[in-house]
């Protein structure tokens, strides 16, 4: 008989179990527009930082759009920040969210659209249609202003 190795035991007896309770619904935030969810974030996010580096955040929402999480899911340097995709839709995931907006700021206060975030948010989008998600915008913030993909008709 060929002897287990302590790996084999632990995958073996592996067991997954999920725990999960929503916040109450008369205490959750309602998301309607862009707006709202910039003054959600702005309530949310260090003031401090928003110039210093590029930060990445996504809201996770109901149906109804009604706010179950806020996360900041990355933080980076002045140039750009690295966000891991599968790290979001573990969130998403988690939380039985259905809506999303992705946000992110640059320090630069340059509300343009880059190519990068063009491809990031592309990405997101066809990977949330398989798995019923939808992403509602994505949004770029400074300490002065914001900018929206989906008022811009960029999703």
């Amino acid at each position: 008989m060929k002897p287990l190795v302590p790996s084999t035991l632990v995958l073996s007896s592996c067991e997954i179990e999920l725990h999960y309770k929503r916040p109450l619904y008369s205490e959750m935030s309602f998301v309607g527009c862009a707006e709202d969810a910039v003054r959600l974030l702005k309530d949310y996010v260090n003031p401090h930082q928003l110039d210093l580096r590029e930060h990445f955040w996504v809201i996770l929402m109901t149906n109804a759009n009604r706010v179950i999480s806020i996360c900041e899911v990355a933080s980076g340097t002045t140039l750009g920040v690295q966000t891991n995709i599968k790290y979001i839709f573990q969130l998403i995931l988690k939380t039985n969210a259905v809506n999303v907006i992705l946000a992110h700021s640059h320090p630069s206060g340059n509300l343009k659209v880059s190519t990068r975030d063009v491809k990031e948010t592309k990405k997101f989008l066809r990977l949330a249609k398989l798995m019923d998600i939808t992403l509602l915008d994505h949004i770029i913030i400074t300490s002065e202003s914001f900018s929206s993909f989906a008022i811009e008709g960029l999703l």
